[in-house]
């Protein structure tokens, strides 16, 4: 079981944040290739949490950014049941409530025994995992990979700086 989970972490280690293929929201698989030479900012989401209005921002973000920053937004209920939804639910909600147009996924698991192999390439590229709901990764072309904690507004300088 050790050597597996050994060659597992090589695998991650290995992997360029390009080689990954995910499933969006709607099912319809993403292939990371796309987004070549593209800085993205990665987030794990929930409907139910204090940090929920951060769509809003993040959406701003998206639209005035958008040509300088890809935003992916990944549904996660590890974080005190803060998103129960199916995929369906939480598109409606994002859509409905905060007008979201950026690139969201499936709802996936971004830690713990079940982590999803990206989140866990971002724990292997920066030693953090999330803390909460709306952590967030930067992802530069040069494959610097920045983290932000979730209390870290999108339209913060910290991020806007990373843009211009």
């Amino acid at each position: 079981m050790k050597l597996v989970l050994v060659l597992w972490c090589m695998m991650i280690s290995s992997h360029s944040i390009y080689e990954f293929k995910i499933k969006a929201i709607d099912g319809q698989v993403i292939d990371f290739s796309a987004f070549q030479g593209k800085i993205l900012l990665i987030v794990n989401t929930a409907s139910d949490c204090g940090y929920t209005p951060q769509y809003g921002n993040l959406q701003k973000l998206h639209d005035q950014y958008g040509s300088k920053v890809t935003i992916l937004g990944f549904p996660a209920n590890n974080f005190g049941g803060q998103e129960p939804g199916t995929n369906l639910q939480i598109a409606e909600f994002c859509k409905a409530n905060y007008g979201v147009s950026f690139q969201m996924f499936e709802k996936i698991s971004v830690k713990g025994s079940d982590q999803h192999p990206l989140y866990a390439w971002l724990k292997e590229k920066t030693g953090k995992e999330p803390t909460w709901n709306f952590c967030k990764y930067m992802i530069k072309p040069d494959g610097t990979v920045k983290f932000f904690a979730s209390s870290v507004n999108p339209l913060d300088a910290a991020i806007v700086g990373e843009l211009k």
